[in-house]
């Protein structure tokens, strides 16, 4: 460094910070310098508030298409508060069902590759219909709550996405994992920012067509088992539809989705590369954001009500209070009772033992009381007979 060097002259105004960075030793150099630590917080910070920003707006845009099946939810409860219908003896051909119609393609190995690229092309134009929704809807109701066929089936999803999306806002662990190994691999003509840009775009259509193929194999399983049921078609949910029975997979993969899309830099930055570069990755981004908020969150939002569990949002959130005050107190009282419970047994076997040992002293008088009577016996007798 030279006599004149705005490092030196900032070091002479921060000696502390200069302490810190530098170390007591000679020899050493900082493992970041000033104006790269400044522009780390300002990375950290535009990443922080770029990612919550592009999740508000795909909560909100995908929220307003949910709320438009509002109405196929009143129409449903309508039907079944018609006397009329109600007491109606419905049978229904299952592969004339709408729903069936439009999701069963037959059996066998081409049929399955013909539902797989159905599935891919169907995320793209009319993902969810009025007939896939009532149906899952019966299937949830049947399933998890047969004693309520009223059961407001769109307000619990509502209040299950806005749940599951509250943890979607944060950035865990493995999201800054990422961020580092995209700064590793920002090298000089590499491009890094461009290609990485495609993951979210590749596991968008991936996920978005496991979603349409869950749906696909609810149709299968009824139409392979039955010609015609009487009253009305539902579908029964299984964790076994969805990637390692885990449908709490698809929302990680969503967050992973929303936090690469909203890895975003200054237009001139050195980051972004040439025009021929930055052009397609910005669109890129946009089609990813206005996608999975369209078309693969309404998806998200009822397919992954279709596992073999509910969630606890299936309560209202003073009745979720209620039931987490009464656990506790539940789990409290049974602590109790076991203590109680200990504490007696203790006092039972302190008595049987202090019992025992006294039936032991009394039994042992007993014994050297007989051996005594018994000495005298066994004296008197010769004598008494010798007389």
């Amino acid at each position: 460094f030279g006599p004149n060097s705005d490092f030196l002259d900032e070091a002479r105004a921060r000696p502390k910070y200069l302490k810190n960075m530098l170390g007591s030793g000679q020899g050493k150099v900082p493992l970041l310098s000033t104006t790269a630590l400044h522009h780390l917080h300002i990375f950290i910070f535009v990443l922080a508030v770029a990612h919550v920003t592009f999740c508000a707006l795909t909560i909100l845009f995908g929220g307003a298409k949910i709320r438009q099946w509002k109405q196929w939810e009143d129409s449903v409860a309508n039907e079944e508060f018609d006397a009329e219908e109600v007491l109606k003896t419905k049978f229904t051909h299952v592969h004339e069902h709408d729903f069936i119609k439009s999701r069963f393609r037959g059996v066998g190995k081409s049929h399955r590759l013909s539902g797989w690229m159905h599935s891919f092309f169907k995320q793209f134009y009319g993902s969810v219909n009025k007939s896939d929704y009532t149906t899952m809807r019966l299937g949830f109701i049947m399933n998890h709550c047969r004693g309520n066929p009223q059961f407001n089936f769109h307000r619990y999803m509502m209040r299950a996405l806005e749940a599951d999306f509250k943890k979607v806002v944060g950035i865990s662990w493995y999201l800054w994992v990422f961020v580092v190994v995209f700064l590793l691999l920002n090298v000089h003509n590499w491009h890094a920012y461009f290609w990485i840009s495609f993951i979210p775009f590749i596991l968008l259509l991936a996920v978005g067509t496991k979603l349409e193929h869950i749906i696909t194999q609810l149709a299968h399983e009824v139409a392979e088992k039955h010609v015609a049921i009487e009253g009305d078609l539902y579908v029964k949910p299984s964790d076994d539809h969805f990637w390692f029975r885990k449908p709490r997979l698809v929302l990680v993969l969503i967050h992973i989705i929303l936090f690469q899309n909203s890895v975003q830099y200054k237009f001139h930055s050195c980051i972004m590369g040439p025009y021929g570069y930055i052009i397609p990755r910005l669109i890129i981004g946009l089609f990813v954001q206005f996608f999975c908020s369209y078309s693969t969150l309404p998806l998200y939002a009822i397919v992954t009500q279709m596992g073999s569990s509910f969630k606890k949002s299936i309560f209202d959130e003073h009745i979720q209070e209620g039931l987490v005050g009464w656990a506790k107190q539940a789990k409290k009282n049974m602590g109790l009772r076991k203590a109680a419970a200990k504490g007696s047994n203790q006092v039972v076997h302190k008595d049987d033992s202090s019992a025992s040992t006294q039936m032991t002293n009394v039994q042992s008088e007993q014994n050297s009381a007989i051996d005594q009577d018994g000495n005298n016996a066994s004296e008197i007798v010769p004598d008494t007979a010798h007389k």
